[in-house]
């Protein structure tokens, strides 16, 4: 202004450069005076600016709460200070009540610490599935504390807390101390819990303890839970939408537990974390309605939960140890028992008379020759010894209701047919049998039967076709167990890498860390399958040793009398129990429902196996061959993964395996009942509508093999029950279910076995009786363990830790444990007893050896 005054003053420009600089001069003068003018309004902007947005510092105290209000206008910091010892951690928690209610805008709390720093919102937004919401207006968090070198230190941390509502929003804060912050070995430590107030606490391991099982216990299912085990690093995963992140976990109803072991923590300690879930639905609980509105938020209702931790040293390393020796020791008795029990055998042999140092009026006596003894239940047999015609035996069916005696055989003839027996013959002729081609369907389908008429074919021939189950079985187990090893292998790392504990089903209580496996304790109670497979195929291999020494020598006892001998069964057998060790081993890696089927696999091959010895014994002639047998086994293991897969609660499949059960029922029966000698073709409907029509309307006459018809319809009866039983209750664990099939038929086969042997008026020897009553004794405490059931996959992993129990033997095996210890011992004396049971019959001529 006044330049402008001083400007309009003059009377006359000044002329040239005078002028310019005036003209600058007067520029830069305005220039100056805007700037100023900005800065003047800029401060008292400023000023206004601090008056209305207020920071409001307190120099705030533990153990006090405060009531305060908190808008767009205001923020406020609490700051606190606390001494922190090297030797001594003492926990801080934080914990925010939000009073105002319906706030559009949430609080946000931020603490700063020294080395770490935890931010929330109240109230706390937390997810479920499907993008659940769920509010909560109470918040607890407990602060991470670092650890520090010095021995004491004074830290001070900040409570910042801000909104953007432009309404005073009234809330509650309180900073509080942990005293029980750390945990003590071997105390109960009891707290509560809620999704949005977590707890977690700290534990040292102490001197000499290498190895931990933490263990959290509630009295009440829900809500459900997750224990986490965390290393001691800022910041702590303790909310149920980041717990998953780090360290070990698990989901948890009443109960959960952990093993912990030093070498994974460098800092020797480790914070045990506890979070309640939003919702119930990984714990096997209801999953609440879906929400109508997008952004609708659900009552989360009372999710507070009281549970008790404690920490118990685990297990020496001297009781994996006594554990590893006792298994081995346990097994290793078998083999000295077994060497004993030969040398006594052989001694007990060599006492008797060899029947080949015999008179020929000796030998002859001691093959039966002429005993005249009536039939126990007018068993037939045929006449004039191995010289059999078509008007022989059509004179045997003919007179069957005739007591029969046996006649004279003399040892020329049984010479004679030996050496024919034993010419040349090839492999494919399996089914050849020249001199009875045309009688076939006559000699099978005769009233009564022994086993010489069903013992016709070349014995090297039968051998051959029944070593192609060792040889098939062995080849199945090699290409079945390298990818089960390789996806349990896969299984175990995952487990490991991710810390994810749901993953497999353990017995956690009784869970044995050894290496990389979770579980060790679990796989090495396997080893009994393995120990006793082994050596059940060296009792066969001394057994088939013997015999072809006879067989050499022309010893005729083993050439013309008792059951004929074929091992390859009895060696099938024995490499699917060793089997049944290693893939059930595979299974304990990672028990869960996708792999249930490598435990129950060669169980199908055991019981089928079984079944067919037991056939075999006295049909040697005419049972099935390696191929058929296992393409039916194959088709068990099929619908049993069927049925793991698509059968639970699944009506339609559940129909369609009844039917297909009961149909195959149906089939086998047939073909056991007619011996093999009935066909399944176009005319099989007319077949079996003449026969109703001819034996049960026209002349109502009863079945001709009554003994064979009373165990079909035994079976008929028990498998048509289980499928009933499987099509109305539909059992949850078809894997077990099928098995469960498999046993009883073969049990009731077995029972059916034993009667008729003994109905025949044959004799069980004293072995094979010790072996039955062994057998039936540890089948019983075997299943009394089996039943105990301290996991099942057939429910959530939380459920399932709810059956989980501490360790019985050693404190090293639980009841399953004892459970594979009992059986393995049982499956080899139930071989055993197959081996044995007909060594009485071993001196009786085969056409006085009756076929049932």
């Amino acid at each position: 202004m006044v330049m402008l005054i001083w400007w309009k003053s003059r009377h006359k420009p000044l002329p040239g450069f005078l002028s310019m600089c005036f003209k600058w001069n007067f520029i830069l003068l305005s220039l100056f005076q805007l700037f100023l003018f900005t800065f003047v309004l800029n401060v008292s902007c400023d000023e206004l600016t601090t008056e209305r947005n207020r920071i409001v510092q307190k120099d705030a105290q533990f153990d006090y709460t405060y009531n305060d209000e908190v808008n767009n206008d205001n923020q406020t910091i609490y700051a606190f200070n606390h001494t922190v010892s090297r030797n001594k951690t003492e926990g801080v928690r934080v914990w925010v009540n939000l009073l105002s209610e319906n706030t559009k805008s949430p609080i946000l709390f931020v603490v700063r610490q020294k080395q770490a720093v935890l931010s929330f919102q109240v109230p706390l937004i937390l997810r479920g599935l499907y993008q659940r919401k769920y509010q909560y207006t109470q918040v607890g968090r407990t602060l991470c504390q670092p650890p520090t070198r010095a021995v004491s230190e004074m830290q001070y941390f900040y409570v910042d807390v801000s909104t953007l509502s432009s309404t005073g929003i009234s809330y509650q804060l309180r900073i509080s101390r942990v005293e029980s912050f750390t945990l003590q070995t071997e105390v109960k430590f009891s707290f509560t819990a809620t999704p949005s107030q977590p707890q977690y606490f700290k534990y040292d391991f102490p001197d000499g303890v290498d190895s931990v099982i933490v263990k959290v216990n509630s009295q009440t299912n829900f809500p459900c839970s997750v224990m986490s085990i965390q290393d001691i690093l800022c910041p702590v995963y303790d909310l149920d939408n980041n717990v998953a992140f780090i360290g070990m976990y698990q989901t948890m109803t009443k109960t959960a537990a952990i093993t912990v072991q030093r070498k994974e923590f460098p800092s020797n300690s480790f914070y045990v974390v506890v979070v309640v879930k939003t919702e119930d639905e990984a714990c096997g609980g209801p999953l609440k309605y879906y929400p109508l509105l997008p952004d609708q938020l659900m009552d989360p209702g009372n999710r507070s939960k009281t549970l008790e931790v404690v920490v118990s040293p685990a297990i020496k390393p001297d009781v994996y140890v006594m554990g590893m020796l006792f298994c081995l020791g346990i097994f290793l008795s078998f083999y000295v028992l077994t060497f004993l029990v030969a040398c006594v055998e052989n001694k007990r042999r060599r006492g008797q008379t060899n029947p080949a140092d015999m008179s020929p009026a000796e030998t002859a006596s001691l093959l039966g020759k002429g005993l005249v003894t009536p039939s126990p239940y007018e068993y037939g047999s045929v006449d004039n010894g191995s010289s059999f015609s078509s008007e022989a035996i059509t004179d045997s069916i003919a007179s069957a209701e005739v007591h029969y005696g046996y006649m004279e055989r003399s040892m020329e003839s049984v010479g004679c047919s030996r050496r024919d027996s034993l010419s040349s013959v090839e492999e494919d002729d399996y089914d050849t049998l020249a001199d009875i081609d045309s009688d076939k369907n006559i000699v099978r389908t005769k009233k009564y039967l022994c086993v010489s008429d069903l013992a016709r074919k070349d014995k090297r021939i039968l051998s051959k076709k029944y070593q192609i189950y060792f040889w098939n079985i062995a080849t199945i187990a090699v290409f079945y167990a390298l990818p089960v090893i390789q996806l349990v292998i896969t299984y175990q790392t995952v487990v490991n890498v991710t810390g994810n504990q749901d993953i497999c089903y353990y017995n956690f209580l009784c869970a044995h860390p050894l290496g990389a496996l979770s579980s060790f304790n679990n796989i090495l109670s396997n080893l009994g399958y393995v120990m006793l497979g082994l050596l059940f195929l060296l009792i066969v291999l001394h057994r088939d040793i013997a015999h072809n020494r006879a067989l050499v020598r022309n010893d005729l006892a083993a050439l013309e009398c008792g059951i004929p001998k074929h091992f390859g069964l009895f060696y099938a057998m024995g490499t699917a129990l060793m089997m049944e060790g290693l893939l059930s081993a595979c299974y304990h890696v990672c028990p869960n429902y996708t792999n249930f089927q490598f435990d129950t696999s060669f169980m199908y091959m055991i019981a089928g196996l079984c079944m067919l010895k037991l056939y075999q014994k006295r049909h040697p002639d005419i049972n099935a061959s390696a191929y058929t047998a296992y393409a039916c086994l194959a088709a068990v293991i099929f619908f049993s993964v069927l049925g793991v897969v698509f059968g639970k609660g699944n009506t339609v499949f559940w129909i369609v395996f009844s039917v297909i059960h009961i149909l195959a029922t149906m089939l086998l029966s047939t073909q056991l009942y007619y011996m093999g000698r009935w066909r399944l073709d176009s005319g099989v409907f007319r077949r079996v509508l003449n026969t109703v029509y001819t034996d049960c309307i026209r002349t109502c006459s009863g079945p001709m093999y009554i003994d064979r018809m009373v165990l079909l319809v035994m079976g008929n009866i028990v498998n048509w029950s289980l499928a009933a039983y499987g099509l109305i209750e539909k059992p949850s664990d078809f894997a077990s279910y099928l098995l469960a099939i498999a046993i009883c038929n073969l049990l009731l086969y077995f029972a059916f076995y034993i009667i008729m042997k003994l109905r025949s008026g044959e004799r069980i020897q004293c072995l094979a009786l010790v072996c039955i009553l062994f057998t039936a004794v540890v089948w019983g405490f075997a299943l009394y363990f089996f039943f105990q059931g301290l996991s099942t996959w057939q429910k959530t992993p939380a459920e399932s830790r709810e059956h989980n129990r501490d360790c019985i033997l050693l404190s090293f095996f639980d009841d399953h444990d004892i459970w594979h210890f009992l059986s393995s011992i049982a499956m080899f004396g139930s071989f055993l007893v197959l081996l044995t049971m007909d060594d009485d019959l071993d001196n009786v001529q085969r056409d006085k050896i009756y076929v049932f």
